[in-house]
């Protein structure tokens, strides 16, 4: 079974951290300002602090964050229940990303016991607050039938919502769908068209996709040294298949000179 993935991200701001700034008496607002400037320099246990501080003074970022610092292990000690409530406590307070970290430890069993019909919920929460990877991960459940009766075209129009809405994997998945026929009429010019988007927009998956559609000649022109150029973008980005199908090319002499 398919594991659903989010990305867990925490807010970080170009700001220079002061230890001898922090005032005995502040807002909120100001006490999550500067955990982000410690967070930034790396003083993790100050940012821990001040995080904590405006997650009780009611700014439900400094709940995310600081349930993000236990759950990634950075500056507190490993801790996935007091994630799970501080993530409980951000999306009930409003702040939609924390909706969809909750539901990521529903899905895992992380903290939680797992449930993938309360990640479900979470992510659709997420996703209706305008949450891109909320719709993202929904996509996923309704693709997988985790949690919720298979539905490809539910999937689809999640993955839309997402990839209109500015998350580049969710073209991705968008892309596979049509290129599938899954949810969608099969339409590998779209397929292409969506890979690009996504490449374009720095998911290197979709450098790697749009590059066996133009190594195969599907849904484009066949063009080898495009799919070459396509596959050293992802490689370079990161993605570790870009790598391997370069490797076929330069093997074979396909699109570059054999080597």
């Amino acid at each position: 079974m398919k594991k659903v993935v989010v990305l867990l991200v925490c807010a970080v701001v170009l700001l220079v951290g002061d230890k001898s700034g922090i005032e005995s008496s502040f807002d909120a607002k100001k006490a999550y300002e500067q955990g982000e400037a410690f967070y930034n320099n790396k003083e993790y246990d100050e940012a821990a602090e001040l995080f904590k501080k405006a997650c009780d003074g009611g700014k439900m970022s400094g709940c995310y964050n600081l349930g993000v610092m236990y759950k990634k292990v950075t500056g507190v000690e490993k801790n996935e229940q007091k994630a799970v409530e501080l993530y409980k406590k951000a999306c009930d307070g409003g702040k939609m990303l924390g909706c969809t970290n909750l539901g990521f430890m529903y899905a895992n069993g992380n903290g939680v016991e797992k449930d993938l019909g309360k990640a479900a919920e979470l992510f659709k929460k997420a996703c209706d607050g305008g949450n891109m990877l909320g719709c993202y991960n929904l996509g996923l459940i309704y693709a997988n039938g985790e949690g919720v009766e298979k539905d490809f075209s539910k999937a689809a129009q999640l993955f839309k919502k997402a990839c209109d809405g500015g998350d580049m994997l969710g073209c991705v998945k968008l892309g596979i769908m049509y290129a599938n026929g899954d949810g969608v009429e099969k339409d590998l010019g779209k397929a292409a068209e969506l890979y690009k988007k996504a490449c374009d927009g720095g998911e290197m998956l979709g450098c790697v996709k749009l590059g066996i559609m133009y190594a195969d000649g599907d849904g484009v022109e066949k063009n080898e040294q495009k799919a070459a150029e396509l596959y050293k973008k992802a490689c370079d980005g990161g993605n570790m298949h870009g790598c391997r199908n370069l490797v076929v090319m330069y093997t074979n002499g396909n699109g570059v000179e054999k080597d």
